[in-house]
């Protein structure tokens, strides 16, 4: 698998199951990427159709990173975050691609829907430090000079 850099556009989510009941809901995004995991801000407030346009980047040097958690969690002061739902992301398409557009993931709690999350993704393969240029055979005098002796 390749080696390189994952940028994330965590663009917006809409139809999220509300779990605060009172008022709306104040949904994060933790996103997981293997070993790897950031967060994204608070989109205080917004409830059930958040939007966050948040860039995050990570470092793909693992041979065995196949796809990017996305966790979305509502803020709680006082008490525990809650889980809204996931969503799980292959890369193999965008590994092959390049980049994918802003595209709608469902995000699922208890192997039910709770809504969506739209992801852009671009992958940026790492640039190898060899020698990748052609080695110029030498020449002498306009001939080249044949590795056969006798």
């Amino acid at each position: 698998m390749p080696r390189g850099t994952l940028e994330v556009l965590l663009v917006s989510a809409k139809g999220l199951e509300n779990t605060d009941f009172l008022n709306d809901m104040d949904p994060y995004v933790i996103l997981i990427c293997r070993t790897q995991e950031q967060k994204s801000s608070v989109a205080s407030g917004k409830g059930t159709e958040p939007d966050w346009n948040e860039n995050f980047v990570f470092t793909i040097s693992d041979d065995v990173v196949s796809e990017l958690t996305l966790k979305i969690m509502d803020s709680d002061a006082g008490t525990g975050d809650d889980l809204v739902g996931e969503a799980n992301i292959s890369l193999e398409p965008l590994f092959m691609e390049g980049s994918l557009p802003p595209t709608v993931y469902n995000v699922v709690k208890d192997e039910e829907f709770r809504g969506e999350i739209r992801v852009a993704l671009t992958f940026t393969p790492e640039v190898h430090g060899g020698r990748d240029l052609p080695v110029e055979e030498e020449s002498y005098g306009g001939w080249k000079e044949s590795a056969y002796r006798e």
